[in-house]
């Protein structure tokens, strides 16, 4: 049996080979969405990205027989871990072939930095923050990923459950098909809540969300929203910044709504839906990530042109005090008719807590299919070497 080596992640070298093994492993999976290389460079790039202000890490590659089958990072966001008082280490961007000794000396690897850091237990998949991917798919094995998830071949799950691992957290995702109108029940409902409440749906403009402070103060209302969320630690300004800059230039404003409650002054954001063209398709076909030379294309026909028949329902998120109001039902009465003008045909949900019974009810009124689960897993790391 051939050993297996570890190597840290030291050089840009490293860190190349370390984001493009995905894209090697994952070669012609019509299944897998994979990130652009650009975006996982910042994302793992201490100097770039906001989460290092309280996030450690280590990333690792794993050779079998000189040639590499495998890469973990290792994260340790302080910040998270003081909220939910929970010393742990998250394995993340893990990928590897179907040999468990290479699934296990990943592990322990993340296991080892852990243990060195005063960790006591092993959690994830998880990123540096709930803005990165996380869960590890273990239903829906064919079915197309997102840009907002992971998607994992079936030994995966498999591979760490054989290492003693068990759940920690569950996600379900839906499919939710577009109807060839906005459904009465919605229009209904937001209609008086418009007359009762004084909330209103609001299309921004480039310049309200650059300029006017939109984007910002949409990101604090997504921090308000998902603040008891598993895992989650609040964004800091340097991140809503960051996430500003990233997504929404990229946003068709026809479909990003936000939803504000004119009873007070200035209007206070209360709601906010931002949606996107899946690039599921058009970021398969980005060559090992890249927009050139033709990646750009094909992205650029999905996010301008809408040349595909799904939407993401990317950050959908109201005010914990405005839920029972129904201001979801604004959102949606905003948005659906711009998804029948795109021809869209389903949306995704991306990720929802299992137990997030609130969050699942806001698709009642609307024909549904639960096709993908996931996991995040958790395992205490043991005293010895």
């Amino acid at each position: 049996m051939s050993a297996i080596t570890i190597k840290k992640v030291e050089t840009k070298k490293d860190l190349k080979k370390f984001i493009e093994f995905h894209y090697d492993l994952y070669k012609g999976n019509p299944y897998d969405a994979p990130v652009l290389y650009s975006d996982d460079l910042s994302t793992l790039s201490r100097d770039k990205n906001a989460a290092f202000e309280f996030c450690e890490s280590e990333y690792y590659l794993a050779y079998k027989d000189g040639k590499l089958v495998g890469r973990v990072a290792a994260i340790i966001n302080h910040k998270a871990n003081k909220k939910w008082n929970r010393p742990c280490v998250r394995f993340g961007w893990i990928d590897f072939i179907d040999d468990i000794e290479v699934s296990r000396a990943l592990i322990q690897a993340v296991e080892d930095y852990g243990r060195r850091n005063g960790m006591t237990e092993v959690v994830g998949p998880l990123g540096f923050t709930d803005m990165d991917p996380e869960g590890m798919l273990t239903e829906g094995f064919d079915q197309l990923g997102t840009l907002a998830t992971i998607y994992n071949y079936p030994y995966y799950p498999k591979h760490i459950e054989q290492q003693g691992f068990e759940k920690d957290n569950d996600y379900v995702e839906f499919k939710i098909f577009i109807p060839t109108e906005v459904p009465a029940k919605i229009a209904k409902i937001a209609s008086m809540i418009e007359r009762r409440y004084n909330l209103h749906a609001k299309k921004l403009t480039r310049k309200e969300v650059f300029e006017g402070g939109y984007g910002k103060r949409v990101f604090a209302v997504l921090n308000e929203c998902m603040k008891d969320l598993y895992s989650f630690s609040e964004l800091t300004e340097r991140q809503i910044d960051q996430y500003v800059g990233m997504y929404m230039p990229m946003a068709d404003l026809n479909l990003f709504t936000v939803v504000e409650d004119w009873s007070v002054e200035p209007h206070k954001i209360v709601g906010v839906g931002l949606t996107l063209p899946s690039l599921s398709k058009a970021l398969q076909k980005c060559h090992k990530g890249r927009l050139w030379p033709f990646g750009w294309w094909h992205m650029l026909r999905a996010i301008k042109a809408h040349k595909t028949n799904i939407v993401d329902l990317y950050l959908i998120g109201i005010l914990p005090e405005y839920r029972k109001k129904g201001a979801n039902a604004l959102l949606f009465a905003d948005l659906i008719p711009w998804y029948i003008k795109y021809g869209f045909e389903w949306g995704e949900s991306n990720i929802e807590m299992e137990s997030n019974v609130n969050v699942q009810s806001q698709w009642e009124f609307f024909d549904t299919q639960l096709h993908k689960r996931r996991r995040c897993f958790k395992r205490p790391i043991t005293t010895g070497q």
